[in-house]
């Protein structure tokens, strides 16, 4: 049995809201991913795992700031300092288009940093590569159009379309690894991908280039007895209930508001040949994000209205809190934006999202002109085009006050 700890999509300099933390100097949203990320670490110290694999995307695009690198080599470290072997998959936001360019997380390899193991190009990882840890480690890191012409050179394969020629090479590819590897040991798929049938997050709006999705009979295959997903920020089981469980443990902090709803996870793994055991380990200090739509019915009491739909003190305290509210423009005097931002005071940030509708023109019913209907008939159409919510009541008493100073109007002349 083999002791795995799996991690993926870490974007620790996704720094897009908030303040910065005097102490540090660094943006407070970055120290929710490395408070994250320190979780992750010290469980796989604590747990002794005898594997850790992280599968892709360290920063939110490939030419991170130094002072980013320092953080997330401080992890790393701390895990090879451990004794815990390692591997770090490139994903698309680690690595460059361009041909010859380092990719972000390359000074691990060029310092040959002990017990850590950059994969950066497919390949068979046997127990040897592995100090001898009893399992074969398959590894597809994100592949770049370089890496692309490599595959097509060794399966002599001519086609005009490469990116749709990529997912029968990588099936054609982990095939032929399956062959070489020990029958005796298990096999780990690790990939920084898409795989069909998965559910995506929030990252498509991320993504960087053109996104590939490898078949889902391939990493079901019975021969494997662990797939390491990244790529995919929504934590999921593809293969639930079934071996081999085919993973994607999400990203390790919410990144926006599209994964508001999801809890966020590490994966820590026993595997042996044939049989699997997968502990989801939920991330304890996830900043609340809340989302709050409202549309109301009419002007009346708007600004309670507004009010009583924000969450309780309790539950903004240091929460990312969006409130979009849709109205009719003529109402924009009315809302109190002063009171909503003081009930969000305690919050880490509160973004008012404004969203003044403007209604169509009133339609006559077909045949009737404007000038062959009388005021108040006029009026019925406007109250039901301008308000669709407005109560019979209402309308008949607004209908009463205009006929009332119409008649008024008229005993004046």
């Amino acid at each position: 049995m083999i002791k795995i700890l799996h991690f993926a999509d870490a974007h620790i300099d996704m720094a897009n809201y908030g303040r910065h933390d005097p102490e540090t100097g660094l943006p407070l949203r970055v120290m929710d991913f490395l408070n994250s990320l320190d979780e992750i670490v010290q469980t796989a110290i604590t747990e002794k795992v005898d594997l850790a694999i992280f599968a892709g995307d360290a920063y939110k695009d490939r030419s991170p700031a130094p002072t980013y690198q320092r953080e997330w080599g401080k992890r790393i470290m701390q895990l090879s300092r451990a004794g815990i072997l390692t591997l770090l998959l490139t994903g698309n936001h680690d690595i460059s288009p361009a041909t010859g360019r380092a990719h972000a997380i390359q000074e691990f390899d060029t310092l040959d940093v002990p017990n850590v193991r950059v994969l950066d190009k497919p390949q068979l990882l046997k127990s040897d590569d592995l100090q001898n840890l009893p399992v074969q480690v398959l590894a597809l890191p994100w592949i770049s159009r370089f890496g692309l012409n490599d595959l097509l050179e060794n399966f002599d394969i001519e086609t005009d379309n490469k990116d749709e020629a990529l997912p029968t090479l990588l099936k054609r590819w982990v095939e032929d690894r399956l062959l070489e590897t020990d029958p005796n040991l298990p096999v780990i798929l690790t990939a920084h991908t898409s795989v069909e049938g998965a559910l995506y997050g929030s990252e498509r709006m991320v993504m960087l280039g053109t996104d590939l999705a490898l078949p889902s009979t391939l990493v079901k295959d019975v021969h494997l007895d662990y797939v390491a997903l990244g790529h995919i920020h929504k934590p999921q089981n593809l293969n639930e209930g079934s071996h081999p469980p085919v993973i994607y443990p999400g990203s390790i902090e919410r990144v926006d508001f599209g994964e508001v709803k999801d809890k966020k996870y590490f994966i820590l793994a026993e595997i042996n040949k044939g049989n699997t055991r997968v502990i989801w380990r939920e991330l304890k200090n996830i900043r609340p994000f809340i989302d709050i739509y409202i549309k109301p019915e009419t002007d009346e009491a708007i600004n309670h209205t507004l009010q009583a739909a924000m969450p309780t003190q309790e539950a903004l305290e240091g929460a990312i809190v969006r409130m979009v509210i849709e109205y009719h423009r003529d109402w924009e005097s009315l809302i109190d934006e002063s009171a909503l931002r003081a009930l969000a005071s305690g919050t880490f940030e509160f973004h008012l999202v404004k969203r003044p509708q403007i209604h169509a023109r009133v339609r006559l019913p077909e045949g009737r002109a404007a000038s062959s209907l009388g005021v108040i008939e006029l009026l019925d159409y406007y109250w039901d085009a301008s308000n669709h919510s407005m109560s019979p009541e209402r309308k008949k008493a607004l209908n009463q006050l205009a006929k009332s100073l119409i008649e008024q109007a008229n005993a004046g002349e």
